[in-house]
């Protein structure tokens, strides 16, 4: 953020951080969002929220593994071998297919490899999570 001059950034974690704020995360502000969102609505929250939701998402999921990398390199090289799928290494590894993606990276603080996924529907990512997290847990 502080290189681009980017006035907000987000992590699926749920950080959110602003620029106006010293790039910090900011609980407060968040909320304060919220409250003139919804104070300027006719509507309860979980309404106005309901218009952002484009994609289903499994939220962040947690395994416990001994080796992060190795498990990590057996998900890149099982799905980058396949036709149309893109590998990217920037944050941990998302893997980006046909109108999904998921992102695969450690924490910093415990044995854990975090799982997030996107996907506009839910079919192809139930069945394509479930295949992840087999490689992962082995």
């Amino acid at each position: 953020m502080a290189e681009t001059g980017a006035v907000f950034g987000g992590e699926h974690s749920g950080h959110f951080y602003f620029r106006d704020f010293w790039y910090a995360d900011s609980g407060c502000s968040r909320r304060c969002t919220c409250w003139l969102r919804s104070a300027s609505k006719e509507a309860p929250l979980s309404e106005i929220l309901a218009g952002y939701g484009r994609y289903v998402a499994t939220g962040e999921l947690n395994s416990e593994v001994e080796d992060q990398a190795a498990a990590t390199e057996r998900v890149r090289a099982e799905f980058a071998s396949r036709p149309g799928i893109t590998a990217d290494g920037l944050d941990g590894l998302t893997i980006t297919g046909d109108g999904w993606w998921f992102n695969l990276r450690p924490s910093n603080t415990e044995p854990l490899l975090r799982l997030n996924w996107r996907r506009p529907t839910e079919d192809t990512m139930l069945r394509l999570r479930d295949e992840v997290l087999g490689i992962v847990r082995g």
